[in-house]
């Protein structure tokens, strides 16, 4: 039987899932839920309605094994996951590494109340870089971590400069610093603080008559998402960030510098490079679907992290199947 996949959003993260769903059998698209008008948002998949949000909530949304959030971190998902959790089966991608443990709280409270099962903070990072992270330090107990993103678009960033006040469109880029990269790898273990690692690049869009200095100043000073970085901000036509910035790349790092009781330096280094962010991440999100779906018929309750799932959770595969090919 197959799960059958919700999706609250359809921005490019939702647009990214309803893909992912296609290159997995036994996944079903039931339903793409908007907080817009559902008559303006034209989707792929043949046959699946489009509804508006409030369908979730008044009973007339299809069944749904696991809805899949794809709003953005600055202020739709602290509101939207627990709510949903409430209601259903929930997955989402929230990003603000400093208001995880906040966040898993009060979609944990929901989804106990409710019985249902919900993981937050899946993707790549947070997700597969935290696993990586969490491998290193049980692998070299002695050493440390060191994590790089970029150069890429990130999705939480940008949408935070999007709901700036004045901002029409916007993309943030963050950018590694390569003298900081090339001395982790070659084992010195250098202390570096936030800024020494990344710098970070916006380009935004205006809207008529906004204050440019106003904007300016709320992106470098920007809690938990600029004001730790050397940001610079251009400020640009819609026409040249449709042209010379439309395309979503990411990836980045995760090192973990060590060393064994004898005292050898080891170095575990762990890396991605995406075409496209959204689609990547909407691939992580869909295979942990699954997952999901598994544990909570299983009866496991409330909220998850990815370092509380099983990888063999994650596919399609028996045991015997994942044994005989894959360990």
């Amino acid at each position: 039987m197959s799960t059958r996949i919700g999706i609250m959003g359809y921005g490019n993260l939702g647009k990214g899932v309803e893909l992912a769903i296609r290159q997995n059998d036994d996944m079903e698209l039931v339903g793409v839920f908007t907080r817009r008008d559902p008559s303006t948002v034209t989707i792929c998949t043949e046959g699946v309605p489009v509804m508006n949000a409030a369908a979730l909530e008044d009973g007339s949304a299809p069944a749904i094994d696991v809805l899949i959030l794809c709003g953005g971190s600055a202020t739709d998902l602290p509101e939207m996951t627990p709510k949903y959790a409430a209601l259903y089966n929930v997955i989402d991608s929230f990003d603000t590494h400093a208001k995880i443990p906040d966040h898993f709280a009060a979609v944990d409270a929901a989804a106990k109340a409710a019985g249902t099962t919900a993981l937050i903070s899946a993707g790549w990072d947070p997700g597969l870089f935290s696993l990586n992270r969490l491998f290193g330090n049980c692998f070299l107990p002695e050493g440390s971590d060191y994590t790089f993103w970029g150069k890429g678009i990130s999705q939480g960033h940008s949408d935070a400069i999007r709901r700036i006040e004045g901002v029409a469109d916007a993309k943030q880029y963050t950018i590694p610093i390569d003298s900081a990269l090339e001395a982790v790898r070659s084992g010195e273990n250098p202390e570096l603080t936030t800024r020494e690692k990344h710098t970070r690049e916006c380009f935004v869009v205006l809207e008529e008559g906004a204050d440019a200095a106003k904007v300016a100043e709320e992106i470098v000073t920007m809690p938990n998402y600029f004001d730790a970085y050397d940001t610079t901000v251009h400020f640009i036509s819609q026409e040249e960030l449709d042209a010379e910035h439309s395309a979503m790349p990411h990836g980045g790092f995760v090192l973990r510098s060590g060393k064994t009781a004898g005292d050898k330096t080891c170095i575990i280094e762990y890396s991605l490079k995406l075409d496209s962010n959204p689609e990547f991440t909407a691939s992580v999100l869909v295979a942990y679907a699954r997952a999901i779906a598994r544990l909570n018929a299983e009866g496991s309750i409330g909220a998850k992290s990815v370092f509380d799932i099983a990888p063999a959770y994650l596919s399609p595969f028996d045991g015997d199947y994942l044994r005989a090919h894959m360990l």
